[in-house]
């Protein structure tokens, strides 16, 4: 039985496509905040990472490029927001920090260009810029 992951297939995409329309030097990473549902092993593996910084609700993506922060959590189609998630979009914000709900490749891309980040083929096309 092949176990579907939606969101993860969904995020691999977007990382494959930011890493070819981003600055070379900008940074995708990915924070595995995520154990899995479980018994107790799974809890006290939490534990741990709670311990070591996890920080509950905490975007699956952070794009550092240009001196901006974009905060990206990737749902599915049908996906919704935890109340961790909501919380630390809440408090990310606050903060002044960039932050997107993306359920695609175009949502990320759409959320790149609310946030005044330039890709590679924008700073390539000085007619788009021009018309903007």
């Amino acid at each position: 039985m092949t176990r579907r992951t939606p969101e993860a297939d969904i995020q691999r995409a977007i990382v494959h496509t930011l890493r070819i329309v981003l600055p070379r030097d900008a940074i995708i990473h990915h924070s595995a905040n995520e154990v899995g549902s479980g018994g107790k092993a799974a809890r006290q593996r939490q534990a741990i990472l709670t311990g070591m910084g996890v920080f509950p609700g905490f975007a699956d993506l952070v794009v550092l490029t240009g001196g901006q922060v974009l905060f990206l959590e990737v749902k599915s189609p049908s996906g919704r927001l935890s109340p961790a998630q909501r919380a630390f979009r809440d408090m990310v914000k606050a903060q002044g920090f960039g932050w997107a709900l993306v359920r695609s490749v175009e949502d990320a891309l759409g959320a790149l260009a609310d946030h005044g980040i330039t890709t590679r083929a924008q700073a390539l096309n000085p007619r788009r810029r021009a018309c903007a």
